[in-house]
């Protein structure tokens, strides 16, 4: 009788399957018909390596705007690994943020993602959460939404932006960049769970809610707890701890009222002992206090006071009490700009130094590095460290997604690029705390047996560095709100010139400054891991004397861009190598502006210095 029974009831699940299989595909089309809502195209929605930046009020106030970013987002995914995957999302924590983020659950929701992992308050840095993507032991990891404009000011009236990270923790690939540009152009509807709630973020813990297609998680975890325990894993805190307490040693760090705040007080405070006055702005505004979240001089002008760095004023030759290291990260907390005692050490500089110490200096480095690598714009001044060690070193197109290709084929551990921008393969992004800690452990390192009122410093270290590899003069000049077809006929215009150099070099502009030119290229990156090519990143000029000038352009909006000069000129020293960029490169910047308008073309306005 019991097999009897048991058989029948087999027979009646296998007569029922489809029956129920259909009801379920009913009843999900159903919800997928409720949840979907209609858009429309925007015109101005070009995403690029950045994410999608605009004005917080196109944000705000068209509808579905960011909406369409993340549905397109989803879309270029594709269904399979967005059923039951996980995701990670949060924020510089700009105005808009909070908001911003309710939006983004409810489209993943409606998108048949799992779960979602938040830093308490919707802050992240965007290192933190490069961090939680790739360390988080989940199964269908998709990645994370970083709500940030970079190093756009924030604010009612400022700059919003959201971009996309994959699932090693590093910006989408150019592939995924463009088959998202390629669906924006084409998303007429949205999926959105209206009737999810809105949660609170300001508490640890985990919320499950009934969501379109089952229960949806969401995760809300300490911003900087995991990011501080990955950190302990490559730097030795009880070294950087006893190193710290110095009497002669003090630091200065300009969190810029951005998200590198409360990661600054955590480590620099609470673990490694310094006095809650090395912290300057440090915490997080919506509106970065009416400032720019950039480190440059400029916009930290404070901390480049404290280290004797006037602007507009000779240094005083005389070291007074200054801190030994300062530091600026931006409103992402992932670019760094390093001082020392009246010294700005250039970006390149601080790349290039850090891999010459890193293997003696940083435990995670014990085994030495494996390569390096670079933005193309960014001076070669750690390529030269990089033949002393005998190590690879790559060129590579500006942005991160190339470095974190090289990282995850084991090419490179460290690298950088010229806007302060440096970071190993822990994360697949650049990280400015990390820097800073990396220097803490050089300075830790060549102060071991100082004694005390005799510490080394920033400078110190790199007049040392100088002397043994000489130095790269760089300096940077901005064209702003070019029209991109203008910054286009430049390039083109340069280019045109190495089919005659001899009739160039022959020119009185080369001829009165005693400069020759050996060769004028069009940038191109082959891809040593899948043999891709990538173009339209700039031109270079060579000069003899081994100096080199980079033309580039940025879009900063659709039909308008940034045309960058950059100026390189290598001293092997000893004489010279004290000089400041502006008096060692004075020729070379004259001539390099002045090929702007050579033969003609469209007049730019007036270029502005970047340090």
């Amino acid at each position: 009788m019991a097999h009897r029974t048991a058989a029948a009831a087999m027979v009646l699940a296998v007569a029922t399957t489809p029956v129920l299989l259909l009801w379920r595909m009913k009843r999900n089309q159903k919800k997928e018909e409720e949840i979907t809502m209609a858009t429309c195209v925007y015109d101005d929605q070009t995403p690029g390596p950045s994410g999608l930046v605009a004005k917080t009020h196109v944000f705000r106030e068209r509808p579905y705007y960011l909406h369409n970013y993340v549905q397109a987002t989803f879309d270029c995914m594709g269904r399979k690994k967005l059923k039951g995957s996980t995701l990670v999302v949060s924020g510089d924590g700009r105005y808009y943020n909070a908001e911003a983020l309710q939006i983004v659950l409810k489209v993943a929701a409606a998108n048949r993602v799992k779960k979602v992992v938040l830093g308490r308050g919707g802050l992240l840095s965007t290192p933190a959460a490069s961090n939680l993507i790739r360390t988080r032991r989940e199964k269908r990891m998709l990645g994370g939404f970083i709500l940030s404009a970079s190093n756009y000011p924030g604010g009612r009236d400022r700059y919003f932006g959201i971009k996309f990270y994959v699932a090693n923790g590093g910006p989408a690939p150019e592939s995924i960049t463009n088959a998202l540009n390629v669906r924006m152009r084409s998303t007429t509807s949205v999926k959105f769970a209206a009737d999810l709630p809105d949660i609170d973020i300001g508490t640890n813990g985990t919320v499950r809610l009934p969501g379109p297609f089952g229960t949806f998680i969401i995760e809300i975890v300490d911003p900087v707890e995991e990011y501080v325990a990955q950190m302990k894993k490559i730097f030795d805190f009880d070294t950087l701890h006893k190193f710290v307490a110095r009497k002669d040693f003090s630091m200065a760090f300009d969190g810029m009222n951005g998200a590198a705040g409360p990661y600054a007080k955590r480590i620099f405070v609470d673990e490694l002992g310094c006095q809650s006055s090395t912290l300057i702005r440090c915490n997080p505004k919506q509106d970065f206090g009416n400032k720019q979240p950039e480190p440059k001089l400029v916009n930290a002008t404070l901390l480049a006071g404290m280290v004797g760095l006037k602007l507009s004023s000779p240094q005083n030759s005389k070291m007074r009490n200054y801190p030994a290291i300062g530091a600026a990260t931006d409103g992402e907390a992932a670019k760094c700009m390093l001082l020392g005692r009246q010294l700005f050490v250039a970006p390149s500089d601080s790349l290039a130094i850090i891999a010459a110490n890193a293997k003696e200096t940083i435990p995670y480095f014990c085994k030495g590095l494996v390569g390096v690598a670079r933005s193309m714009p960014t001076s070669r001044a750690v390529d030269v460290v990089a033949r002393s060690l005998s190590i690879p070193h790559y060129e590579v197109p500006t942005g991160w997604t190339h470095i974190s290709k090289l990282m995850d084929s084991h090419k490179c551990n460290l690298a950088g690029g010229e806007s302060s921008e440096i970071g190993s393969d822990h994360l697949r992004e650049k990280d400015g705390i990390w820097v800073v800690l990396a220097w803490l452990s050089i300075l830790a390192h060549r102060n071991r047996v100082v004694p005390p009122g005799m510490l080394i410093g920033v400078e110190d270290i790199a007049q040392e560095h100088w002397r043994r590899y000489g130095r790269h003069f760089c300096l940077r000049y901005d064209f702003d709100a070019v029209a991109s077809s203008v910054a286009s006929n430049l390039l083109r215009r340069l280019v045109s010139h190495r089919v005659n150099l001899r009739a160039l070099n022959s020119s009185e502009a080369l001829v009165s400054r005693g400069m020759e030119i050996s060769q004028i290229c069009q940038y191109s990156y082959k891809d040593p891991i899948d043999g891709s090519t990538s173009t339209q990143e700039g031109v270079t000029v060579d000069l003899l004397d081994g100096s080199r000038f980079v033309y580039r352009f940025t879009e900063t909006h659709p039909a308008t861009c940034t045309v960058h000069v950059h100026v390189e000129r290598y001293i092997r020293g000893p004489g010279g190598l004290h000089l400041h960029p502006s008096e060692c490169l004075s020729a070379h910047v004259d001539l390099a502006l002045h090929m702007v308008h050579m033969h003609g073309g469209d007049v730019l306005p007036e270029p502005s210095l970047v340090i």
